[in-house]
């Protein structure tokens, strides 16, 4: 599409917060109003319209699409989505380990085991471990707790958490971002150790390398839209 604007501001009208295209309120895809929860959000959402040079390129704007797919695909389904995200805590990555070669079982271990000492001890959620792809069963009191969590948000931290659960393959640790324990970078690298492990030891083609820049990319902006969001402190 090309820029059909040339002013972009930031605006509060009764502590809600929108953005403007020469005066205009943006909306949704789905022709919603754009409301946002806080100033900063607001502010860094304008500078993504700002940003665009004659053709608006979606894809270089993060943080309008969490917020339009908050708005849009989250608010009309949320039980949809609080059930899809919270059902990851029954497959969670981090309960998965290799048994073997040893290097990748020590690299799981020392990053993975803090994150399910920290989910025990913060939320009281205990999950079980195995080897292998065979499937766990999860204490049920765990899973109700997991889905608790997930159920508290707001359908604007809903989207950037949907998408970090996603990119991560684990619930834990996309709460372990949202709650602050450990950055959008350490969720990256910690989701990330099989496939670096691979690619360290058999090298990596300019497809794979394509979707970790991706990723982690994506990961970043989540974690910032909610720190724009006031959630993340």
């Amino acid at each position: 599409m090309k820029r059909f604007y040339k002013t972009v501001t930031a605006e509060e009208d009764g502590g809600v917060y929108s953005v403007c295209l020469d005066g205009r309120v943006i909306k949704t895809p789905a022709k919603a109003h754009l409301r946002l929860p806080t100033r900063a959000l607001a502010e860094a959402i304008a500078g993504e319209w700002d940003a665009q040079s004659d053709k608006i390129e979606p894809v270089n704007m993060p943080l309008m699409q969490a917020a339009a797919t908050a708005i849009d695909r989250v608010t009309p389904q949320r039980e949809k989505v609080i059930d899809e995200i919270a059902a990851y805590g029954g497959t969670d990555l981090v309960c998965y380990r290799a048994s073997y070669p040893a290097n990748l079982v020590q690299k799981q271990a020392a990053a993975w085991d803090p994150m399910l000492a920290w989910i025990k001890d913060r939320h009281q959620v205990t999950l079980h471990v195995a080897e292998g792809i065979m499937h766990i069963q999860q204490p049920e009191e765990s899973l109700v707790k997991l889905r608790a969590l997930v159920s508290g948000q707001q359908d604007m931290t809903l989207a950037p958490l949907y998408n970090m659960t996603a990119l991560c393959g684990s619930l834990v640790i996309a709460l372990a971002v949202l709650d602050g324990r450990i950055t959008a970078e350490d969720a990256f690298e910690i989701s990330e150790i099989d496939e670096t492990h691979v690619m360290e030891r058999w090298g990596s083609d300019a497809e794979a390398v394509k979707r970790r820049e991706n990723n982690k990319e994506s990961l970043a902006a989540s974690a910032r839209f909610l720190q724009l969001s006031g959630i993340i402190a």
